[in-house]
C-alpha cells in the first residue's frame, strides 16, 4: 500500500487505504486512522467514522456487510460495516494520486 496520503487530508488516506481492493471494517479503519493522525476518544472515533459515511455517501466507497456490534468493538449497540472501493472511487484516487507528490521528510 502507498502511503503518499499519509498525513493529508483523511478522506484522501481513506481512499488510499482502501485502494489495494481490500474490504475493511469500520472499527479497523477507524482505529488505523486515529493511530495515524494521532487521535484518541469517543469523539475523534465518531468523527472518523462520519468521514467514512461522507465518503461512502460521495459514491467512492461502498458497504459490502453490515452487522450489530455486541462485543464492543466499535460502539456497542452501533452498526458495523465492511467497506470496498467502488469503480467512481477507483478513478478519483489515481487522479488525486497523479496530482500529489509525497511529502518530504523533515
Amino acid at each position: 500500500m502507498s502511503d503518499i496520503m499519509r498525513g493529508r487530508p483523511m478522506k484522501f488516506r481513506i481512499l488510499e487505504i482502501l485502494y489495494d481492493g481490500d474490504e475493511i471494517w469500520n472499527y479497523d479503519l477507524v482505529k488505523q486512522l486515529m493511530d495515524e493522525y494521532g487521535m484518541k476518544g469517543d469523539f475523534h472515533r465518531d468523527s472518523v467514522n462520519f468521514d467514512l459515511i461522507e465518503t461512502v455517501a460521495s459514491g467512492f466507497i461502498e458497504s459490502v456487510e453490515s452487522e450489530i456490534d455486541t462485543t464492543g468493538k466499535f460502539r456497542e449497540g452501533s452498526l458495523l460495516y465492511k467497506y470496498r472501493f467502488t469503480s467512481i472511487g477507483k478513478a478519483q484516487y489515481e487522479e488525486l494520486a497523479s496530482k500529489v507528490h509525497k511529502k518530504k521528510e523533515a
